[in-house]
């Protein structure tokens, strides 16, 4: 399991990429309040790091670092109004966290046949286990 400071990086970089082409909506201040609530950070440490935020920590287990990835992708889709450049930020997020580019363009491309273009877990995580093996 992630120690806190992993968490506030997790956090911190879900703001980060919210932020990216605007400011946080209310739907996605919402969804990432609740993030912060399954990650046991309270409401203070959560709006702190809305204005200050902490430097990446890479994640050594490759299954924390596909649920991170999952998150990005639900963030990415929760209000369905994603711009090309929002994709190119969540392709770049999943390479740093170092999933493979097989897996990240698939996920991309198959979020497309889904509603609301939200990935189920378990067919995530299957595209993840194929390229990981």
């Amino acid at each position: 399991m992630v120690n806190r400071v992993e968490k506030l990086s997790l956090l911190s970089e879900m703001i980060a990429f919210a932020k990216y082409d605007k400011d946080i909506k209310s739907i996605e201040y919402n969804f990432l309040l609740g993030v912060a609530k399954q990650l046991d950070i309270s409401r203070e440490d959560f709006d702190y790091l809305i204005e200050h935020p902490i430097n990446y920590i890479h994640l050594k287990s490759h299954s924390e670092r596909i649920v991170q990835f999952h998150r990005l992708v639900l963030l990415m889709n929760i209000d369905n109004e994603h711009s090309p450049s929002s994709v190119i930020k969540l392709y770049n997020f999943g390479l740093r966290m170092g999933l493979s580019h097989e897996s990240i363009t698939k996920v991309l491309y198959l979020m497309e046949s889904f509603p609301n273009k939200i990935v189920p877990p378990d067919v995530l995580i299957d595209i993840f286990k194929t390229q990981y093996n």
